[in-house]
């Protein structure tokens, strides 16, 4: 394993400056075995052996983080999301690169798990306090506002062995957000405790951020990283997969997850015999330019040949499906009472125009199909990936026209049946 480099501290901290500063971090734990291997193990690791077997959990992350930015963090479990908190924390020490840090580190990783069971609530605040620095006059200033946060009654002066799951995260939060610190680092604090201490949470997230503070999230919540963050990372078996805008980084993740639930099931394609075919498809944007990527909103072309065993103009249907296979739309030409353009005898040209692209931020799949001229069978398919872009937090697959407006029930509708 490569030797480890110690943080630095960064010098000043004046507003958009770099508090958190990373290059090629990476860490590996010893694999620890049973029996006689891990007595080696241990030996390897007691005279500083570089052979010594390993599962590496992060591997070359490099990221900056800025005064008064809000930072997200996503990824599956098991990725290195926490093992990166916990270096930037200052809690696990890396196995290689570096990085600096300025400021007070506010780390809310495992909330209440640093509180002492015997101790009752309040005295565990001042243990808390104390062990981020504070004196116990700064602390006894601040202690009623903790309280108040917490909201858990005469529980507070209660051992915290007799606390709930619950109550234990609500002063978790109270103590480490009351310190303001020049980074807050949060990991899954928004998916516990229930909804009006999740709201109270964001609320102060939302003062903390607009009051200049600096954030580093981790979360599972695509809509709080797109809500509270400006950028973001994604963290892929121990790497970087993506780092960018909040809205970019949430997309690709989200479709990447829709393409691994996706189950294909896609038929051989048909060869050239008794039966119609697609012989080529394109994608345009209104000015003919072949393209991949179109934003929410904007025209699309598809571009098709069809070729007919017989000479006569074969029905065509297309489809839009979402990476993970739901169905988005489709539409059949007959329905239209289209034909498409003869091009030779056999050839045949055809052309379907999105105008207005409805379509949400995602990753999508047109297909074309071609069938009998009756329309009644299927006979070939020609699909092509795109990605859509755009920054919206709306929920589903399509934008539908939409306008709020001031309601006309009265509260008297509240009681009818």
């Amino acid at each position: 394993m490569t030797p480890a480099v110690a943080a630095a501290p960064l010098a000043g901290n004046p507003t958009g400056s770099v508090l958190v500063a990373l290059q090629g971090i990476g860490k590996d734990y010893p694999k620890v075995a049973a029996g006689s291997d891990r007595l080696r193990t241990l030996w390897g690791l007691l005279a500083h052996r570089a052979d010594i077997p390993h599962f590496r959990a992060l591997h070359g992350v490099s990221l900056e983080i800025r005064r008064g930015e809000a930072f997200g963090l996503v990824g599956e479990n098991g990725a290195g999301k926490s093992t990166l908190l916990k270096i930037i924390a200052g809690v696990v020490k890396p196995s290689a690169g570096t990085f600096q840090v300025a400021g007070r580190i506010g780390a809310l990783l495992e909330l209440g798990s640093g509180f002492h069971p015997e101790y009752t609530g309040r005295e565990n605040i001042f243990l808390a306090a104390a062990l981020m620095g504070l004196s116990r006059r700064e602390t006894r200033e601040k202690v009623e506002a903790i309280v108040a946060f917490a909201d858990i009654g005469q529980h507070i002066d209660e051992p915290i062995k007799h606390y709930s799951s619950g109550m234990a995260v609500r002063l978790g939060f109270a103590v480490a957000t009351a310190l303001t610190p020049d980074v807050l680092i949060t990991d899954e604090v928004l998916a516990v405790g229930d909804e009006s201490f999740q709201k109270k949470c964001i609320r102060w997230l939302e003062r903390y951020l607009g009051d200049g503070g600096t954030l580093l999230l981790c979360s599972h919540s695509m809509y709080h990283v797109q809500t509270l963050c400006t950028r973001a990372m994604w963290l892929h078996e121990g790497e970087v997969r993506l780092q960018g805008d909040s809205f970019d980084v949430t997309r690709e993740y989200l479709t990447f997850h829709e393409e691994k639930n996706r189950v294909q099931e896609q038929s051989p394609r048909a060869a050239e015999g008794l039966n119609p075919l697609i012989r080529a498809m394109r994608l345009e944007r209104a000015d003919g330019t072949v393209a991949g990527t179109f934003a929410s909103g904007e025209d699309m072309v598809l571009q098709g040949l069809a070729w007919s065993p017989d000479g006569r103009a074969p029905a065509l249907l297309f489809g839009i499906v979402r990476a993970d296979g739901t169905p988005v739309y489709g539409a059949h030409s007959d329905d239209s009472g289209f034909t498409p353009l003869r091009a030779d005898d056999r050839h045949f040209a055809f052309a379907a125009r999105f105008p207005a692209l409805a379509l949400l931020p995602g990753k999508y799949t047109v297909r074309i199909h071609a069938l009998d001229p009756e329309g009644l069978r299927l006979f070939d398919t020609l699909e092509k990936d795109i990605v859509v872009t755009g920054r919206t937090r709306d929920y589903g697959l399509v934008r539908l026209a939409h306008e709020w407006r001031p309601g006309t029930l009265r509260p008297e509708a509240a009681k009818a049946p």
